[in-house]
């Protein structure tokens, strides 16, 4: 798929289309049971994170958003939350 056409399918996708991509990237499924080839999956994944940059979904609301909080910080209780490796 040439990067023009698939811009253009970007700007022609609907909320309801947006939302059955995000479902079948969440599941690896399409609606219908079908699984998602790893092509689709990527294909899926570009056009969603297109999609919330081109309509301006708030950062912490797309696709593999991260909170950025630290590393080993500390909460109320003086835990630590850093990870600890076992063996």
């Amino acid at each position: 798929m040439s990067d023009m056409t698939f811009d253009k399918m970007v700007a022609q996708m609907t909320p309801a289309m947006y939302d059955s991509f995000k479902q079948a990237i969440a599941l690896r499924k399409w609606p219908d049971g079908q699984r998602l080839s790893q092509e689709q999956t990527e294909l899926c994944l570009e056009a969603v994170m297109k999609y919330e940059v081109a309509h301006g979904i708030p950062e912490d609301e797309r696709v593999g958003y991260l909170e950025r909080g630290g590393c080993g910080t500390n909460d109320e209780t003086g835990e630590s939350d850093a990870i600890k490796w076992m063996n």
